[in-house]
């Protein structure tokens, strides 16, 4: 290997499974768009193993995606981490300089920028179904959008605890209902977080469904998801999550670049515009 290919940037997605990831492909079509040489690949890593893996590679690599199930690890790896990781426990982005572990939790302005775009700036009540780590992304990004009041529909509701308590840190009323009993409240913005895979009954889907507004599923991989099934019945919208991919990505690849996620890349627009076609697999 020539010292110049050695001395190639090199990034990586973490995760397990990690083969559905389409995280190589827009970090690739922007490194190209950027005319920066760096490289991004993919690894696939148990949450048991993550520690370990993370001290025998990271001399090696300057950053890491990190997805299921490893941003909890990531969040306790990290020597510094953001505003957004240190409310939500979770990291998503390391960026790994000099011996120093930068988190953050990029997921949660991914979600902001994409349901903006989608055309709600604002959602002062709304719904999250599921209870997991994303869950908790999910509620500080309705905090930013302006929510005072939200309900989190989970099968346990005690595994929604830290959501009453992440609320009351973010001023914003959150309510627990099993989905049996989840009333088909209006609200303008429901955002699923249920991993692919995961059905909630019939019954309780077309319930939850028939308040109308946008579905925004963070789910890409198992599309249309019962849920979507169950909006689009209704005939409501459903959106899947590769815009929150998109948009996270943007912001771990300012990360990457600058050490913060508050400095736009340059042409960015049209950057973005790019890992957009990438995506879409235009």
């Amino acid at each position: 290997m020539t010292a110049e290919v050695a001395d190639r940037p090199r990034f990586e997605v973490w995760g397990d499974p990690i083969a559905h990831s389409l995280s190589p492909r827009i970090h690739s079509a922007a490194y190209e768009r950027l005319g920066w040489d760096w490289a991004y690949g993919r690894r696939q890593v148990a949450a048991a193993a993550f520690g370990g893996e993370l001290e025998r590679t990271e001399t090696s690599l300057r950053g890491l995606s990190i997805t299921f199930p490893l941003k909890t690890e990531a969040h306790r790896a990290a020597t510094s981490r953001d505003g957004t990781a240190e409310l939500t426990g979770a990291v998503n982005t390391l960026v790994l300089a000099e011996g120093r572990r930068l988190g953050f939790n990029t997921d949660v302005g991914g979600i902001v920028a994409d349901v903006r775009s989608l055309g709600i700036e604002t959602a002062e009540i709304a719904r999250i179904v599921g209870a997991g780590a994303t869950a908790t992304s999910a509620l500080v990004a309705l905090a930013h959008l302006g929510a005072r009041a939200v309900d989190v529909v989970a099968r346990r509701p005690d595994a929604a605890a830290h959501l009453v308590a992440l609320g009351k840190r973010l001023a914003v009323a959150v309510a627990v209902v099993p989905p049996e009993t989840a009333a088909a409240a209006s609200v303008p913005l429901t955002i699923s977080t249920l991993p692919g895979g995961a059905v909630l009954p019939a019954e309780a889907a077309d319930r939850l469904a028939a308040g109308g507004g946008l579905l925004y599923d963070v789910v890409y991989g198992h599309w249309p998801t019962p849920l979507a099934e169950a909006w689009g019945r209704a005939g409501a919208p459903a959106v899947d999550g590769r815009g929150m991919l998109l948009r996270q990505a943007v912001l771990q690849i300012r990360a990457f670049a600058t050490g913060e996620v508050t400095q736009p890349l340059p042409d960015e627009e049209d950057v973005v515009a790019v890992m957009r076609s990438a995506l879409m697999g235009d």
